[in-house]
């Protein structure tokens, strides 16, 4: 078994321990659980799933990974709503569209993430990462239970934890993009040295001859006439 087939097995494993009987009540016991541990633990999953897809999966509709992270930002969206919480807890329907659609998630991030350069990826998290922070300060702030699954206390540790991690997220890609355009910056001094530099001259001035220095005229003894 290659690497990459250990990781799609892994993948499998992974989702269905998310979705299957201990792990999914004790996941979904808790809003915070259910959002910042299942959540992540599926995405994890799809991307492992798609590891065996990932040289061959160069297409023209996902250049420069535009495509997938567009799509991974409409999925991310859609499952921060709260009713959505709400039916994945009663009905099967919905919590198995919510699984397919976060492992779809994951293996899009895995297909494009490394295909998207610093620009795309600044995007995409830019509009990400604020609406993350939107909507925890909303469950925190909220006077009101959005989930009627879960308690209001339940609903404040979520929403703060989603703050924490929308700017512990921006921090760390900031980082790691500061560290990436450094490393580049050396690399391409490294490939290209500077190249020794002429004498200066000033492009105004006409070159100059080399004259001998003229004689003083107190030390030059001229003949009397």
């Amino acid at each position: 078994m290659t690497l990459r087939q250990g990781r799609f097995v892994a993948g499998a494993v992974l989702a269905v321990a998310c979705v299957a009987w201990p792990l999914r009540g004790l996941l979904e016991a808790g809003m915070a659980t259910h959002m910042l541990i299942q959540f992540p633990l599926l995405m994890i999953a799809g991307a492992l799933l798609w590891e065996p897809f990932a040289d061959g999966a160069e297409s023209r509709w996902n250049r420069l990974g535009i495509a997938g992270l567009a799509f991974a930002a409409g999925m991310l969206a859609v499952a921060m709503i709260p009713r959505l919480l709400d039916l994945a807890l009663v009905d099967a329907r919905v919590e198995a569209a919510k699984s397919i659609a976060l492992l779809a998630t994951g293996a899009a991030l895995r297909a494009s993430w490394s295909r998207a350069g610093l620009v795309v990826q600044g995007f995409f998290l830019g509009n990400v990462l604020p609406m993350t922070a939107v909507v925890g300060t909303l469950y925190r702030d909220a006077p009101v239970r959005l989930c009627n699954g879960y308690r209001l206390d339940e609903q404040e540790l979520a929403g703060t934890l989603l703050v924490a991690l929308a700017i512990g997220a921006a921090i760390a890609w900031l980082v790691d993009a500061g560290v990436r355009m450094h490393r580049a910056e050396i690399a391409l001094r490294s490939a290209c040295p500077p190249a020794s530099r002429p004498a200066r001259h000033d492009a105004c001035d006409p070159p100059r001859e080399e004259r001998p220095w003229p004689e003083d005229a107190s030390t030059t003894t001229l003949p009397r006439p």
